[in-house]
């Protein structure tokens, strides 16, 4: 089992918002892995912190990020006036992109994209933001639809997971698969809901976003 440091990392975003983080980083490290979770979620999401442990397992560090303050959270919680504003979400997530640049055994490495629900959405903003820094983009029952006139600006592989009984979400992110330019692929986890929650579906994920993260494909896929 490898050694791994974790620390508490705070990321400054425009307007003088300062987002939380946790960030992980293994003893042999090739890349980061940088999490955006969903509506209603956090960065204590257990299904996201699942595969975070299992990437780190491959050598890869992860940064698991509140996109919205304390306050912000609460507001969402009664309107949902922020879990939709995906412009906001990914100028956030560029942040903490930029910012795992430029800190410390982080810096330099390749930086991939993991988001759930309108975090896939952000991460695909964020991806097309950052072509040169961001290598592959990974999304788990996301709403890549969401990201819009985005999706064709996306250069790094896109994975879209999809559990086969989620079944409203898989028409949409066939939808966006047919937008996006950049290689992409659809892995339908048979038997999963939207949460992944049955036994065996969420183990399923963390191994093909490992492999996707590892050594992400440069042909469209079915």
């Amino acid at each position: 089992m490898p050694t791994e440091t974790m620390e508490t990392v705070r990321i400054r975003t425009g307007g003088g918002t300062v987002l939380t983080g946790d960030l992980q980083v293994p003893d042999r490290v090739t890349g980061a892995v940088l999490f955006a979770h969903g509506s209603g979620s956090s960065r204590f999401s257990p299904r996201n912190r699942a595969v975070a442990a299992a990437l780190r397992e491959e050598g890869l560090a992860t940064l698991l990020l509140d996109l919205l303050t304390e306050d912000e959270e609460r507001i969402d919680a009664a309107t949902a006036e922020h879990r939709f504003d995906i412009p906001l979400l990914g100028r956030r997530l560029v942040a903490a992109v930029d910012e795992l640049t430029r800190h410390g055994r982080t810096a330099g490495l390749p930086v991939g994209l993991f988001g759930a629900s309108t975090g896939a959405a952000a991460a695909l903003t964020a991806a097309a933001e950052r072509p040169g820094t961001v290598y592959a983009v990974v999304s788990r029952g996301g709403r890549p639809d969401l990201a819009g006139d985005t999706l064709p600006q996306v250069l790094a592989p896109v994975l879209l997971i999809v559990g086969g009984d989620d079944h409203q979400v898989l028409r949409l992110n066939e939808a966006a698969a047919e937008r996006l330019r950049a290689p992409h692929r659809i892995h339908i986890v048979p038997g999963a809901t939207h949460l992944f929650e049955e036994p065996g579906t969420l183990e399923e994920v963390a191994r093909v976003a490992a492999g996707w993260f590892a050594l992400p494909p440069t042909t469209d896929g079915e």
